[in-house]
């Protein structure tokens, strides 16, 4: 197997498994913004309030229940789910473009290997950002849950403590946990792309490099016009003699 076949072939792999990746970062997001009803719960902020419900039962009960002041700005999640849109359809056409190129058996151009190196780093430098705030966000929002780990329960366990808002908090932390984690493995497997994207680009350079020349490509690089290599010189055309009166 030639070099450029398994660069392919890891290339493939590696958008396959970013268009799960990217799925594993959609659905949950989706799934938890239709709980919350749109709204996002990173970095959001709150606090916990007791009231006494004596008035309501005839019996003296402290009832605790969280209070958002202010939930967290929409992009924050939807940067994240974003990055995951785009990773799961940019995968499928470069995962059918390498199955094409395997099948044909040849590669890109080098303008085009330049490109997807670019496209790739770019996306990288996001789909990095999108996860080191989705990671903080999470974190924002436990602490808010948790009253910053005042509370007999932890996150994960909060989800399943009644926090008496009007949005479905049943589920939170399973589906925001799995979106992290899915977000930092898009995040590796961009690395891995622009590793490989790299690696092909050098490969099509040194082809084109290596690329046997004709006579008179070779006779340009080094500089040698045909008539020094040997080659006869055209005869000039005869001159008629003038004849001055």
């Amino acid at each position: 197997m030639e070099l450029d076949r398994r660069l392919l072939l890891a290339h493939c792999t590696a958008h396959a498994l970013s268009i799960v990746a990217g799925l594993l970062v959609v659905v949950p997001m989706a799934l938890n913004g239709s709980a919350f009803k749109g709204r996002c719960a990173l970095f959001s902020i709150g606090y916990w309030r007791t009231e006494d419900r004596e008035e309501l039962t005839g019996q003296p009960e402290d009832l605790s229940h969280l209070v958002v002041q202010q939930w967290g700005p929409p992009a924050a999640c939807q940067f994240a789910t974003f990055v995951g849109i785009f990773t799961v359809l940019y995968g499928a056409a470069q995962g059918w473009r390498c199955l094409f190129y395997l099948h044909g058996r040849h590669d890109d151009t080098l303008f085009s290997s330049f490109l997807t190196v670019l496209l790739s780093v770019c996306v990288l430098f996001l789909s990095g950002g999108a996860s080191v705030i989705l990671s903080l966000g999470l974190v924002s929002w436990c602490d808010t849950v948790t009253d910053h780990d005042t509370r007999p329960y932890s996150c994960s366990e909060s989800q399943s403590v009644p926090l008496y808002l009007d949005v479905d908090t049943s589920s939170f932390y399973n589906e925001l946990s799995l979106a992290q984690a899915s977000l930092w493995g898009v995040t590796a497997l961009w690395l891995a792309q622009s590793i490989l994207a790299f690696l092909r680009l050098y490969h099509s350079h040194s082809q084109h490099i290596s690329r046997p020349r004709g006579p008179r490509e070779k006779e340009l690089l080094l500089g040698h016009s045909p008539s020094e290599n040997g080659s006869p010189t055209p005869p000039h055309p005869p001159t008629t003699p003038t004849i001055i009166v």
